[in-house]
């Protein structure tokens, strides 16, 4: 189980369930417990999420008759470019996950990455996949909180974070930690999580749909997509380039496809609503019979009503997981 007992698993969904229970579910306090709670019901899950997402884990515009890995692909790919990668370039990627889009990245343009996370299973599994595709000379992980970055100042040449940094409760002492890391004229981009223009605070369904992304995703409360720009401003960067991409893919394909089931294959059964299903009585069986730890299933139970509400804040176009940003460090 991937190094996390049944103990400690066990007292943080207690702690969730009771917190839940007394009406306390401040963003701090959903902060401080249930991205406990989301990083060790990962060190379960990660190898599922493989099977379903492969090894980048996150989502991209999709064209019409694109494969649904191949637009994962593309997407690293535009970042790279946007950053003007090139052999030897020293960069950073902020909360990178097993490493699917660190190794895409340095396959396609040589630079030397460093991925920042800091759950150690994803870093056991990343490093293998190192290994096997032959990438450990190009490709490493640092276990480290990404508010403290384990680089000197001023001696990285880019930084990127694709759907991570939303994870950040204050994305200004973010942004400026990894200002500090990076040369100056250095590129910084990434893509974030946001409500866009069209979320209504005072509409009760909007406000559940993002209410369940979160619980269903350990997020701190959701930034709207203007946010990033001023915090970005404020964090010591020139914003280059920003936009939206979630409208650019086609409308027969549109990125949470990947959640809705219609894409019918053995390879995307984990990523629909059928695949959830049954993936959500395993970890009821498993806990039952005392392979998987207590609170499992309540865990599986809050990211599958995540899933379902990135599919209704998609159709509803009220969120975005794919705001894209470029800045220029300043100095």
């Amino acid at each position: 189980m991937a190094g996390v007992t049944r103990e400690s698993f066990g007292e943080t969904v207690e702690a969730y369930r009771k917190q839940h229970d007394d009406g306390a579910t401040s963003t701090e306090e959903r902060r401080l417990d249930y991205a406990t709670l989301v990083n060790r019901y990962y060190d379960l899950a990660t190898d599922f999420y493989e099977m379903g997402w492969g090894q980048s884990f996150h989502f991209a515009p999709r064209f019409k008759h694109e494969a649904f890995k191949a637009s994962l692909l593309r997407h690293e790919r535009f970042l790279a470019r946007k950053l003007r990668l090139a052999p030897g370039t020293k960069v950073l990627d902020i909360g990178c996950g097993v490493g699917g889009p660190m190794r895409n990245i340095a396959r396609h343009t040589g630079a030397e990455i460093l991925g920042i996370n800091n759950n150690a299973y994803q870093i056991k599994r990343g490093e293998r996949h190192n290994a096997r595709q032959g990438l450990s000379h190009k490709c490493g992980f640092a276990k480290a909180d990404f508010h403290h970055l384990p680089a000197e100042d001023a001696s990285i040449d880019a930084v990127y974070t694709i759907e991570a940094s939303c994870h950040a409760p204050d994305r200004v002492k973010l942004f400026t930690e990894i200002a500090r890391t990076m040369k100056p004229g250095a590129l910084f981009g990434g893509y974030e999580w946001c409500l866009t223009g069209k979320y209504d605070k005072a509409d009760a369904e909007h406000v559940r749909i993002k209410k369940e992304i979160e619980e269903g995703n350990g997020l701190p409360d959701m930034a709207f997509t203007w946010e990033i720009d001023e915090a970005l401003k404020a964090s010591g960067f020139e914003v280059v380039e920003t936009v939206d991409l979630a409208p650019t893919g086609d409308p027969e394909t549109p990125r949470y496809r990947a959640l809705t089931g219609e894409d019918m294959s053995l390879a995307a059964l984990p990523r629909t609503p059928l695949g959830r299903e049954i993936t959500n009585k395993l970890p009821w069986v498993l806990e039952k019979v005392g392979v998987a730890p207590k609170g499992t299933q309540q865990v599986s139970d809050f990211l599958n009503a995540g899933a379902d509400s990135l599919v209704e804040g998609g159709r509803r176009e009220i969120f975005t997981p794919m705001y894209f940003f470029l800045a220029k460090k300043i100095g």
